[in-house]
């Protein structure tokens, strides 16, 4: 076992993992949004959105107008929701209250928001408006949070390249 080839690859392994933070927080600072790329985890947005597509964020827009596809989160929960804006309102502190429903409900988003929420904050509850998107890309992810297997899977997948890999 040769001492610096062991060091250069984990440096290597460094510098790909540090490089792929550094663009992912520089990409979240240019679009003001702390998650600028998401995946469609379900049917709701159907036919705009399928299910597996990798949406593309921007979160610098001052106001979102009516018919605006917006991601936001639910206090308390960590997955993020995409649908389009039905309403929007002004309270009397100016700040812009935003009514959702996804495309393929039959309802809007009342029943999501909680604790007897009836509108969503702009400020404080979007995550971003969707600027444009990649179909199916994000099947993999899909497949890895949903399959237990596949975790285990991938990371072994990862090891063995990277004990084998000559470089």
């Amino acid at each position: 076992m040769n001492l610096r080839l062991e060091l250069t690859r984990f440096l290597k392994l460094c510098f790909v993992l540090s490089s792929a933070f550094m663009f992912w927080k520089g990409l979240s600072i240019a679009t003001n949004s702390h998650s600028p790329i998401v995946v469609v985890l379900s049917g709701s947005m159907e036919p705009a959105f399928q299910r597996g597509d990798v949406l593309f964020l921007w979160n610098r827009n001052e106001r979102s107008k009516v018919g605006d596809v917006v991601i936001y989160e639910v206090q308390d929960k960590s997955i993020p929701i995409v649908h389009r804006v039905l309403r929007e309102h002004h309270n009397d502190k100016n700040k812009q209250l935003l009514l959702t429903k996804g495309d393929n409900n039959a309802g809007d988003d009342i029943p999501l928001y909680g604790k007897k929420k009836v509108y969503l904050q702009k400020e404080r509850d979007i995550v971003g408006t969707v600027k444009g998107y990649v179909p199916q890309l994000g099947y993999v992810t899909i497949w890895i949070s949903e399959n237990k297997y596949a975790k285990f899977a991938l990371m072994g997948f990862l090891g063995i390249s990277a004990l084998l890999s000559n470089e």
